[in-house]
């Protein structure tokens, strides 16, 4: 089974802000498979469908960001999935508005979801796709900024990217995550 895990804060309050890129990428993947995410298992919304001979759970860890690992180490344990198999995707600040990056590994980069799950994986080795959100105007805080709303100038470029990042994913389940690499890093 693969298991694509979208980063983000549970609840209306955070729906639409920076911080849930992963969130946004997991509702069209959820859309382009025909699937809803809106079973609560591991501390998660998740949901399930095929691709060709493929299942796949989307999940939306309900933890909060900073314990992400806690909803991931669940769902991990229960289901007996390699962690191979897991891309988390979230929103990454040094990555600019309309962009994407993959990586396998890698430090959390000050993003506590991300140190929540290298500190229950006990690894930094998993793949990941990190939606651009850009950095804000200096002087504003940075926990402010990721809680903020995504610009009307910004919807656009937004889209590009959940859409590419979407298709990045669809892409590795044919191909290696270091082909996927290859072919989506080049974009730009």
């Amino acid at each position: 089974m693969r298991w694509i895990v979208g980063l983000g804060n549970p609840g209306a309050t955070y729906a639409h802000t920076r911080h849930n890129a992963g969130f946004m990428v997991i509702d069209e993947m959820a859309r382009r498979l025909n699937t809803q995410v809106n079973t609560q298992k591991c501390k998660a919304l998740v949901g399930e469908a095929r691709m060709g001979d493929t299942k796949v759970a989307l999940l939306k860890p309900q933890t909060y960001m900073n314990l992400s690992g806690e909803s991931l180490r669940a769902f991990m344990d229960y289901y007996k999935v390699k962690l191979e198999d897991m891309i988390v995707v979230y929103d990454d600040l040094d990555t600019e508005i309309g962009r994407i990056r993959l990586r396998y590994q890698g430090s959390p980069g000050g993003h506590n979801g991300i140190k929540s799950i290298i500190q229950h994986m006990g690894t930094q080795n998993f793949n990941r796709v990190r939606i651009g959100i850009s950095r804000p105007k200096p002087g504003m805080v940075i926990s402010d900024y990721v809680l903020s709303a995504f610009a009307k100038s910004e919807q656009a470029d937004l889209r590009k990217s959940v859409e590419e990042a979407c298709d990045a994913i669809e892409y590795s389940f044919t191909h290696s995550f270091e082909q996927t690499m290859a072919k989506y890093n080049a974009k730009g």
